[in-house]
């Protein structure tokens, strides 16, 4: 196919959905990824793995961020999530039948996707083709979760933790605004602050399996990194709506989702949980431990070592696993 980054889909409501798609378009397995913050639906990289296996890669950009959408305020973030996605998939793959679709999320990107993941299949049909569910330190859900701020980091926990709640009209995310807005105008005047919060380097001793995965990939030194710092500015080019809200979405009671609630059928589909235990990741991968223990069918991979890479190191030798068993299911 021929790659078009921000694609635009026009949404029943009024709203756009932004998105990117790359690999086999008629392909039966389908993976559905969904970012963190600062960053947007990006397909521009299909990585190694899902080239063997023909994999239709789909990244939208959430609500809010890049140039989709906010929520409408009428709408519960679960209810718009639930619709969007629906769509999405509907346009891409009309034909449910024998698709395997794979959500894979980073982050906040998870909170969709758990939402995902639990849906009625009423409401969201491709619910049903879920072959697996692969989360990148991943967010619990706090109304189930009650001692998720003992996780946070300390950005988080001002930003989506117990002071968020305290402060009404997103009032800790308007300063964080305005403390960061000018940084992010620009790739040039974004490195710094991107290199700071968003990129973690490998520690020593992981480098020789970087090195070897970007030549298997095709990454040139810096290009991973002035993609995140591309990603990161487009993000908040048009609206920074995606950032001030993610404290009510965080606590948005996630449409009543809840991991240990969830009937056999929803618990069928593999939950693998990514996360890491060096550096800072010692709280999110306390997150990823409760999940675990809180899914019927789930598995947790501890990575040794904080940095992008690692997580994507990971990531593959999942991948591999995934396409591994559907080839002979």
């Amino acid at each position: 196919m021929i790659y078009v980054q921000d694609k635009r889909l026009l949404l029943p409501d009024g709203r756009t959905l932004a998105y990117a798609d790359n690999g086999n378009t008629s392909s039966l397995n389908v993976v559905l990824y969904l970012h963190g913050p600062f960053s947007v639906g990006d397909a521009s990289r299909l990585p190694l793995i899902l080239q063997i296996h023909k994999v239709h890669l789909v990244c939208p950009s959430l609500p809010g961020w890049g140039m989709s959408s906010p929520v409408s305020k009428s709408t519960q973030y679960a209810s718009s999530i639930v619709s969007d996605m629906s769509f999405l998939l509907n346009h891409l793959h009309p034909e449910r039948y024998n698709l395997k679709l794979h959500i894979c999320a980073h982050s906040f990107g998870c909170v969709a996707a758990q939402i995902l993941y639990g849906a009625p299949y009423i409401s969201f049909p491709y619910g049903r083709c879920i072959a697996a569910l692969i989360l990148l330190d991943p967010l619990s859900p706090p109304r189930c979760h009650h001692d998720y701020w003992k996780f946070l980091s300390w950005q988080s926990y001002f930003l989506a933790g117990p002071p968020s709640r305290l402060f009404p009209f997103s009032f800790l995310t308007v300063v964080a605004k305005y403390a960061i807005g000018n940084r992010l105008q620009s790739s040039a005047t974004a490195e710094s602050f991107v290199r700071r919060t968003l990129i973690t380097h490998a520690r020593e001793g992981e480098t020789e399996d970087i090195v070897n995965w970007k030549e298997d990939n095709g990454i040139s030194d810096g290009d991973y990194e002035r993609a995140v710092i591309r990603n990161a500015v487009y993000s908040v080019a048009s609206t920074w709506q995606g950032f001030l809200e993610l404290p009510q979405i965080y606590h948005s009671g996630w449409g009543g989702f809840c991991p240990d609630l969830l009937d056999d059928e929803h618990s069928r589909p593999p939950v693998t949980i990514i996360t890491s235990n060096s550096g800072g990741g010692h709280t999110l991968a306390g997150m990823g431990s409760w999940l675990v223990g809180k899914y019927k069918n789930a598995t947790l991979r501890i990575v040794e070592g904080r940095s992008n890479f690692s997580l994507l190191l990971c990531l593959d030798d999942v991948w591999r696993e995934v396409f591994s068993k559907a080839a002979y299911a």
